[in-house]
C-alpha cells in the first residue's frame, strides 16, 4: 500500500507551447489509449447520457476527449463545456463553451448535470477534494471519473515510457500521478458521496486506471 502523496507536476509549470509540453501532450494520448480511458468514458456516456444533458469536463486540456465524444456520441447529450488552465483549443466546437480557470475556484459547477474528469482529480490534495466535492454534487446527476490507481505495479509499468521514448516531463509526471492516485472508496469518500443520495461503482484495471462512476438515485 503506497501512501497518497500529492506533488506538483512539471507540466503545470510549463507554457502551453513549450516543446516539452507539446511532447507531453503526444505522450498523454498514448497513455490514455493504453489505459483505455477515452473508450471507457465514451461507453458510459452512451449508456447514461441524455440529450438534454449539459456536460462539464474538468481538465479538458487539448480537448481531445470532448472532440471524440462530439464525433461518436451524436444525440447522447447537448453540449460539453471545457474547464482548464489552458486556453481554448482551436479545434473545440464553436458552439461549446470553454472556461480558462482554476477548477478549485470555478463557480459554475451547478450549471451541469454530468461531470467528466480524466486524469485530473489526483492533482488535488485530500483537503481540496473535500472542499470541491460538495460543489460538484450540487446539481449533478452523474459523475464519470478516470484517475490513476495507486499501486506499486503501476509505478513499474510507467517505466515503459523509456521504451516508448516518452520525454522526461512525462516520465516524471507519470510517477507523481500514480503516487497521488486512488484505491478503494477513497475518492468517493473524499468527494462526500452519500449512500442515501448516490449510488456508485469503483474498479481498477491492470493498465493502472481507477474508475468511479456515480449516479444520483433520484435521477
Amino acid at each position: 500500500m503506497i501512501p497518497r502523496i500529492v506533488q506538483p507536476e512539471i507540466l503545470d509549470s510549463l507554457p502551453e507551447n513549450h516543446p516539452d509540453a507539446l511532447h507531453n501532450r503526444r505522450d498523454l494520448r498514448w497513455i490514455n489509449r493504453l489505459m483505455g480511458n477515452p473508450a471507457w468514458i465514451e461507453k458510459h456516456i452512451r449508456r447514461y447520457g441524455q440529450a438534454e444533458d449539459s456536460i462539464l469536463e474538468i481538465g479538458a486540456g487539448s480537448g481531445e476527449l470532448g472532440l471524440r465524444l462530439h464525433q461518436s456520441c451524436t444525440g447522447c447529450f447537448d453540449t460539453i463545456t471545457g474547464l482548464d488552465f489552458w486556453s481554448r483549443p482551436p479545434t473545440w466546437p464553436d458552439a461549446w463553451p470553454w472556461h480558462q480557470e482554476d477548477a478549485l475556484h470555478y463557480s459554475g459547477y451547478a450549471n451541469y448535470s454530468v461531470i467528466l474528469a480524466n486524469l485530473i482529480l489526483h492533482q488535488f490534495s485530500d483537503k481540496e477534494l473535500r472542499e470541491l466535492g460538495p460543489r460538484l454534487l450540487t446539481t449533478a446527476r452523474l459523475l464519470i471519473i478516470s484517475e490513476p490507481a495507486r499501486r506499486l505495479v503501476h509505478l513499474l509499468q510507467a517505466k515503459i515510457g523509456l521504451i516508448l521514448k516518452f520525454n522526461a516531463v512525462t516520465q516524471h509526471d507519470s510517477a507523481v500521478s500514480i503516487r497521488a492516485g486512488f484505491l478503494g472508496t477513497e475518492l468517493a469518500d473524499l468527494l462526500g458521496l452519500d449512500s442515501s443520495t448516490w449510488e456508485w461503482s469503483v474498479h481498477t484495471t491492470w493498465a493502472g486506471a481507477y474508475r468511479l462512476i456515480a449516479w444520483r438515485k433520484d435521477s
